[in-house]
Protein backbone atom coordinates (compact mmCIF):
# COMPACT_ATOMS: atom_id res chain seq x y z
CA UNK A 1 0.00 0.00 0.00
CA UNK A 2 1.25 3.80 -0.41
CA UNK A 3 2.64 5.38 2.19
CA UNK A 4 0.69 8.45 3.24
CA UNK A 5 -2.48 9.45 5.37
CA UNK A 6 -5.46 10.03 3.12
CA UNK A 7 -8.77 11.04 5.08
CA UNK A 8 -12.11 11.57 2.84
CA UNK A 9 -14.33 13.40 4.79
CA UNK A 10 -16.99 14.20 2.14
CA UNK A 11 -16.62 12.15 -1.20
CA UNK A 12 -18.94 9.71 -1.96
CA UNK A 13 -17.76 6.68 0.24
CA UNK A 14 -18.03 4.55 -3.25
CA UNK A 15 -15.33 6.17 -4.90
CA UNK A 16 -12.33 8.53 -3.92
CA UNK A 17 -8.71 8.20 -3.03
CA UNK A 18 -10.03 6.99 0.29
CA UNK A 19 -12.18 4.25 -0.73
CA UNK A 20 -9.10 3.18 -3.48
CA UNK A 21 -6.52 3.12 -0.67
CA UNK A 22 -8.59 0.50 1.10
CA UNK A 23 -9.28 -1.70 -1.80
CA UNK A 24 -5.65 -2.01 -1.94
CA UNK A 25 -5.04 -2.98 1.55
CA UNK A 26 -8.17 -5.15 1.34
CA UNK A 27 -6.67 -6.56 -2.19
CA UNK A 28 -5.11 -9.65 -0.20
CA UNK A 29 -5.16 -11.94 2.33
CA UNK A 30 -3.91 -10.87 6.25
CA UNK A 31 -6.06 -8.27 6.97
CA UNK A 32 -6.80 -8.17 10.33
CA UNK A 33 -10.10 -6.25 11.45
CA UNK A 34 -11.01 -4.54 14.67
CA UNK A 35 -14.62 -3.03 15.27
CA UNK A 36 -16.09 -1.16 17.36
CA UNK A 37 -19.50 0.71 18.42
CA UNK A 38 -19.52 2.20 15.33
CA UNK A 39 -19.77 -0.82 13.34
CA UNK A 40 -23.81 -1.47 14.47
CA UNK A 41 -24.71 2.26 14.79
CA UNK A 42 -26.41 0.86 11.32
CA UNK A 43 -28.34 -1.95 13.26
CA UNK A 44 -29.80 0.47 15.50
CA UNK A 45 -27.20 0.59 18.61
CA UNK A 46 -26.35 4.18 19.32
CA UNK A 47 -22.61 4.59 19.71
CA UNK A 48 -20.91 6.60 22.51
CA UNK A 49 -18.98 8.98 21.03
CA UNK A 50 -19.55 9.24 17.65
CA UNK A 51 -22.15 11.51 15.50
CA UNK A 52 -24.67 8.75 15.61
CA UNK A 53 -25.08 9.35 19.41
CA UNK A 54 -24.12 11.24 22.07
CA UNK A 55 -22.23 10.11 25.17
CA UNK A 56 -24.43 8.41 27.57
CA UNK A 57 -26.05 10.17 30.28
CA UNK A 58 -25.70 7.83 33.40
CA UNK A 59 -22.09 6.74 34.47
CA UNK A 60 -21.21 3.35 33.62
CA UNK A 61 -21.22 0.27 35.90
CA UNK A 62 -17.60 -0.33 37.71
CA UNK A 63 -17.27 -3.90 38.49
CA UNK A 64 -15.81 -2.94 42.13
CA UNK A 65 -19.14 -1.58 42.35
CA UNK A 66 -21.42 -4.15 41.11
CA UNK A 67 -19.24 -7.20 43.52
CA UNK A 68 -19.66 -4.47 46.46
CA UNK A 69 -23.62 -3.42 46.45
CA UNK A 70 -26.12 -5.44 45.78
CA UNK A 71 -28.07 -2.14 45.46
CA UNK A 72 -25.59 -1.49 42.45
CA UNK A 73 -26.23 -5.04 41.08
CA UNK A 74 -30.25 -4.65 41.42
CA UNK A 75 -30.31 -1.14 39.64
CA UNK A 76 -27.83 -2.99 36.82
CA UNK A 77 -30.17 -5.87 36.18
CA UNK A 78 -33.17 -3.68 35.84
CA UNK A 79 -31.76 -1.46 33.42
CA UNK A 80 -30.45 -4.20 31.80
CA UNK A 81 -33.63 -6.12 31.91
CA UNK A 82 -35.00 -3.02 30.07
CA UNK A 83 -31.93 -2.48 27.80
CA UNK A 84 -31.25 -6.07 26.60
CA UNK A 85 -34.73 -6.05 24.39
CA UNK A 86 -32.85 -3.63 21.66
CA UNK A 87 -29.54 -5.61 21.64
CA UNK A 88 -31.44 -8.93 21.33
CA UNK A 89 -33.71 -7.79 18.54
CA UNK A 90 -30.73 -6.01 16.74
CA UNK A 91 -30.01 -7.51 13.36
CA UNK A 92 -26.09 -7.16 11.14
CA UNK A 93 -26.22 -4.46 8.49
CA UNK A 94 -24.52 -4.25 5.48
CA UNK A 95 -21.42 -3.87 7.25
CA UNK A 96 -21.22 -6.53 9.68
CA UNK A 97 -22.24 -8.80 6.24
CA UNK A 98 -19.60 -6.95 4.42
CA UNK A 99 -16.62 -8.33 7.26
CA UNK A 100 -18.20 -11.73 6.50
CA UNK A 101 -18.32 -12.27 2.90
CA UNK A 102 -14.05 -10.87 2.92
CA UNK A 103 -13.62 -13.64 5.60
CA UNK A 104 -15.72 -16.23 3.39
CA UNK A 105 -13.21 -15.09 0.20
CA UNK A 106 -10.56 -15.53 2.29
CA UNK A 107 -8.98 -12.18 2.78
CA UNK A 108 -8.81 -11.97 6.65
CA UNK A 109 -6.26 -12.70 9.23
CA UNK A 110 -9.09 -12.72 12.01
CA UNK A 111 -11.48 -10.35 13.25
CA UNK A 112 -11.33 -8.34 17.02
CA UNK A 113 -14.10 -6.79 18.07
CA UNK A 114 -14.81 -4.52 20.97
CA UNK A 115 -18.66 -4.84 20.77
CA UNK A 116 -20.86 -7.30 22.98
CA UNK A 117 -23.28 -7.54 20.92
CA UNK A 118 -22.73 -10.90 18.65
CA UNK A 119 -23.68 -8.88 15.08
CA UNK A 120 -20.50 -10.11 13.73
CA UNK A 121 -21.53 -13.65 14.44
CA UNK A 122 -25.80 -13.43 13.64
CA UNK A 123 -24.07 -12.06 9.69
CA UNK A 124 -22.15 -15.38 9.15
CA UNK A 125 -18.41 -14.72 11.25
CA UNK A 126 -16.74 -16.76 12.44
CA UNK A 127 -13.85 -17.10 15.19
CA UNK A 128 -14.23 -13.66 16.30
CA UNK A 129 -12.44 -12.59 18.87
CA UNK A 130 -14.95 -11.13 21.25
CA UNK A 131 -12.58 -8.69 23.63
CA UNK A 132 -15.06 -7.53 25.95
CA UNK A 133 -16.93 -10.74 25.68
CA UNK A 134 -20.75 -11.25 25.23
CA UNK A 135 -24.20 -9.85 26.44
CA UNK A 136 -25.14 -13.66 25.31
CA UNK A 137 -24.12 -15.05 28.50
CA UNK A 138 -24.24 -14.24 31.65
CA UNK A 139 -21.68 -16.04 34.49
CA UNK A 140 -21.79 -16.41 38.31
CA UNK A 141 -18.66 -14.84 40.36
CA UNK A 142 -19.50 -16.91 42.78
CA UNK A 143 -19.50 -20.74 41.60
CA UNK A 144 -18.34 -19.68 37.68
CA UNK A 145 -21.28 -21.18 36.35
CA UNK A 146 -22.49 -19.86 33.15
CA UNK A 147 -26.09 -19.06 31.69
CA UNK A 148 -27.70 -17.98 28.26
CA UNK A 149 -28.94 -14.41 29.02
CA UNK A 150 -32.36 -15.56 27.43
CA UNK A 151 -32.71 -18.37 30.30
CA UNK A 152 -31.78 -15.19 33.01
CA UNK A 153 -34.43 -12.74 31.51
CA UNK A 154 -37.00 -15.67 31.89
CA UNK A 155 -36.33 -16.03 35.66
CA UNK A 156 -36.31 -11.83 36.29
CA UNK A 157 -39.75 -11.71 34.16
CA UNK A 158 -41.01 -14.18 36.48
CA UNK A 159 -39.54 -12.35 38.90
CA UNK A 160 -41.03 -8.73 38.19
CA UNK A 161 -44.45 -9.40 36.82
CA UNK A 162 -44.94 -6.25 34.67
CA UNK A 163 -41.58 -4.31 35.84
CA UNK A 164 -41.47 -1.02 33.08
CA UNK A 165 -39.46 2.03 33.20
CA UNK A 166 -39.09 4.78 30.86
CA UNK A 167 -35.81 3.98 28.76
CA UNK A 168 -34.26 6.84 27.34
CA UNK A 169 -31.35 5.81 25.76
CA UNK A 170 -29.92 2.12 25.03
CA UNK A 171 -26.20 1.81 25.43
CA UNK A 172 -23.54 -0.49 23.42
CA UNK A 173 -23.40 -2.70 26.83
CA UNK A 174 -27.10 -3.07 26.85
CA UNK A 175 -26.92 -0.70 29.63
CA UNK A 176 -30.29 1.35 29.11
CA UNK A 177 -30.72 5.10 30.79
CA UNK A 178 -33.60 4.87 33.35
CA UNK A 179 -34.30 7.13 36.17
CA UNK A 180 -33.22 5.34 39.56
CA UNK A 181 -36.29 6.21 41.17
CA UNK A 182 -38.49 3.73 38.90
CA UNK A 183 -35.93 0.62 39.79
CA UNK A 184 -36.98 0.73 43.39
CA UNK A 185 -39.32 -2.46 42.90
CA UNK A 186 -36.83 -4.32 40.93
CA UNK A 187 -36.48 -8.24 42.16
CA UNK A 188 -32.85 -9.59 41.82
CA UNK A 189 -33.00 -13.67 41.11
CA UNK A 190 -29.63 -15.47 41.70
CA UNK A 191 -27.71 -18.21 40.14
CA UNK A 192 -29.40 -21.73 39.58
CA UNK A 193 -26.26 -23.60 40.78
CA UNK A 194 -25.34 -21.61 44.23
CA UNK A 195 -28.44 -19.06 44.37
CA UNK A 196 -25.70 -16.35 44.52
CA UNK A 197 -26.99 -13.04 43.39
CA UNK A 198 -22.85 -11.85 42.05
CA UNK A 199 -24.31 -13.33 38.64
CA UNK A 200 -23.13 -10.44 35.58
CA UNK A 201 -23.36 -10.68 32.05
CA UNK A 202 -20.14 -12.29 30.76
CA UNK A 203 -19.00 -8.73 29.34
CA UNK A 204 -15.65 -7.00 30.77
CA UNK A 205 -16.98 -4.16 32.74
CA UNK A 206 -15.03 -0.57 33.21
CA UNK A 207 -12.28 -1.47 35.97
CA UNK A 208 -12.24 -5.07 35.09
CA UNK A 209 -9.19 -6.09 32.91
CA UNK A 210 -9.67 -8.01 29.73
CA UNK A 211 -8.41 -11.52 30.32
CA UNK A 212 -4.79 -12.15 29.56
CA UNK A 213 -5.16 -14.78 27.06
CA UNK A 214 -7.49 -13.04 25.31
CA UNK A 215 -4.99 -10.08 24.57
CA UNK A 216 -2.78 -12.55 23.74
CA UNK A 217 -4.57 -13.84 20.78
CA UNK A 218 -5.34 -10.07 19.59
CA UNK A 219 -1.59 -9.29 19.63
CA UNK A 220 -1.14 -12.64 17.46
CA UNK A 221 -3.49 -11.93 15.13
CA UNK A 222 -2.13 -8.39 15.00
CA UNK A 223 1.42 -9.48 14.53
CA UNK A 224 0.43 -12.10 12.15
CA UNK A 225 -1.46 -9.86 9.74
CA UNK A 226 -0.17 -7.81 6.14
CA UNK A 227 -2.49 -5.18 7.17
CA UNK A 228 -4.88 -3.62 9.95
CA UNK A 229 -8.27 -2.52 8.99
CA UNK A 230 -10.55 -0.33 12.28
CA UNK A 231 -13.67 -0.16 11.40
CA UNK A 232 -16.39 2.10 13.89
CA UNK A 233 -14.01 2.82 16.93
CA UNK A 234 -13.01 6.29 18.22
CA UNK A 235 -10.07 4.32 20.02
CA UNK A 236 -10.00 6.15 23.01
CA UNK A 237 -9.73 3.74 25.52
CA UNK A 238 -6.37 1.63 25.69
CA UNK A 239 -8.16 -1.91 25.45
CA UNK A 240 -8.48 -1.33 21.12
CA UNK A 241 -5.42 1.65 20.78
CA UNK A 242 -3.25 -0.56 21.96
CA UNK A 243 -3.28 -3.14 18.69
CA UNK A 244 -2.83 -0.35 16.44
CA UNK A 245 -0.02 0.81 18.48
CA UNK A 246 1.59 -2.62 18.06
CA UNK A 247 0.96 -2.52 14.45
CA UNK A 248 2.35 0.92 13.55
CA UNK A 249 5.12 0.22 15.81
CA UNK A 250 5.98 -3.13 13.73
CA UNK A 251 5.02 -1.31 10.28
CA UNK A 252 1.59 -3.02 9.31
CA UNK A 253 -0.52 -0.62 7.57
CA UNK A 254 -3.24 0.44 9.11
CA UNK A 255 -6.07 1.91 7.85
CA UNK A 256 -9.70 3.54 10.15
CA UNK A 257 -12.99 4.01 8.96
CA UNK A 258 -15.03 6.13 11.04
CA UNK A 259 -17.39 8.43 11.13
CA UNK A 260 -15.60 11.44 13.78
CA UNK A 261 -11.82 11.12 15.19
CA UNK A 262 -9.96 8.36 17.07
CA UNK A 263 -7.15 8.33 18.94
CA UNK A 264 -5.61 6.45 16.36
CA UNK A 265 -5.75 8.64 13.44
CA UNK A 266 -2.00 9.93 13.69
CA UNK A 267 -0.83 6.54 13.02
CA UNK A 268 -3.29 5.85 10.55
CA UNK A 269 -1.67 5.03 6.82
CA UNK A 270 -5.95 5.64 5.46
CA UNK A 271 -8.64 7.50 7.17
CA UNK A 272 -12.05 7.21 5.46
CA UNK A 273 -15.03 9.34 7.49
CA UNK A 274 -18.15 7.65 6.11
CA UNK A 275 -20.62 5.57 6.50
CA UNK A 276 -19.40 1.98 7.81
CA UNK A 277 -21.82 0.18 5.73
CA UNK A 278 -21.73 1.50 2.33
CA UNK A 279 -17.97 1.61 2.63
CA UNK A 280 -17.51 -2.09 3.39
CA UNK A 281 -19.85 -3.11 0.91
CA UNK A 282 -17.65 -1.74 -1.95
CA UNK A 283 -14.85 -3.45 -0.54
CA UNK A 284 -16.70 -6.72 -0.05
CA UNK A 285 -18.33 -6.59 -3.97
Amino acid sequence: MTAGFVEQPDLDPVAGPGLDALRELVSSAGVAVLSGAGLSTESGIPDYRGPTGARRTSTPMTYQEFVGSAAARRRYWGRSYLGWTQIATARPNEGHRAVARLQRQGRLAGIITQNVDGLHQAAGAHDVVELHGGLDLVVCLACGLRERRTSLGERLRAANPGFGATVTRVNPDGDADIDDAELDGFALVGCTRCDSDLVKPDVVFFGENVPKPRVATCYDIVEGARSLLVLGSSLTVMSGLRFVRRAAKLGIPVAIVNQGETRGDPLADVKVAAPLGRVLAALAG
